[in-house]
């Protein structure tokens, strides 16, 4: 089973070797790695560049923003499964992917997903909270729960069927397509109990700002998808996620 893996990048030179190493180390062989970057001119270029073509198809050019950046991956890809890994993201171990196509292939499902660990950047082992994924199903939606983004992998056919991801949306997409997928669309799915990816603090959706503009997304896009919700109970899923600072 071929794996396409893109990965999107703009000036993160500090963090992208991480997230192309440990796709690189990964023990299954048939792996298609696609990185996106935003013409970036922190010499994040140059980093892409040295690992010549282990690379499998590099573009650097200017984008729409991050989800315009992931269709241009999406469009590359041949892969039979398709996954995302964000350029501050990093695979928990070399085996991950052997893991995934395993779970494909024993299951027969359209998806797979699993849980991930939020870490401190100065310190890759410290972790500061744990996302569950293993309390997901469609109907969560509608409290603004989703699998662990980063985790998700899916045959490229989904994509081809009922769409990429929607560039009107500041932070809200990802949350878009997995509703399209999941709910509206009810693709099957396979949850593995395990962490997969670790995610260092920070990024686009962690001000307060941006945690609002996203749950105001989230409304928009349940009421699209016809998934029967209100404010209060998207703002409801905050105590449930402090649990994850709980368990780390």
């Amino acid at each position: 089973m071929k794996i396409s893996i893109i990965t999107v990048v703009w000036n993160n030179k500090k963090t992208i070797k991480d997230a192309i190493e440990s796709v690189l180390g990964q023990t299954h062989k048939d792996i298609e790695y696609i990185i996106i970057d935003g013409a970036s001119t922190d010499g994040t270029v140059e980093v892409v560049k040295s690992y010549g073509n282990k690379i499998n198809k590099f573009v650097s050019e200017p984008d729409k923003g991050l989800y315009d950046a992931m269709n241009k991956g999406i469009a590359l890809a041949s892969g039979d499964v398709v996954g995302i890994l964000n350029s501050d993201d990093f695979y928990i171990d070399n085996g991950v992917i052997e893991r995934i196509v395993k779970e494909f292939e024993e299951k027969q499902t359209d998806s797979v997903f699993a849980d991930l660990v939020y870490v401190k950047s100065e310190n890759l082992d410290k972790i500061v909270r744990h996302y569950d994924s293993s309390y997901f199903t469609p109907q969560k939606f509608a409290y603004g729960w989703m699998p662990a983004h980063p985790t998700f992998f899916v045959k490229r056919w989904v994509y081809e069927k009922y769409g990429v991801f929607r560039t009107d949306l500041k932070i809200g997409a990802d949350f878009d397509i997995l509703a399209r997928f999941l709910y509206t669309n009810k693709i099957s799915y396979s949850y593995m109990k395990e962490v997969l990816v670790k995610m260092r603090l920070g990024g686009v959706s962690t001000s307060f700002s941006s945690i609002w503009i996203n749950n105001i997304e989230q409304l928009r896009v349940c009421r699209q998808n016809k998934i029967d919700t209100n404010i209060f109970k998207i703002l409801s899923k905050y105590p449930s996620k402090l649990m994850g600072f709980v368990r780390k």
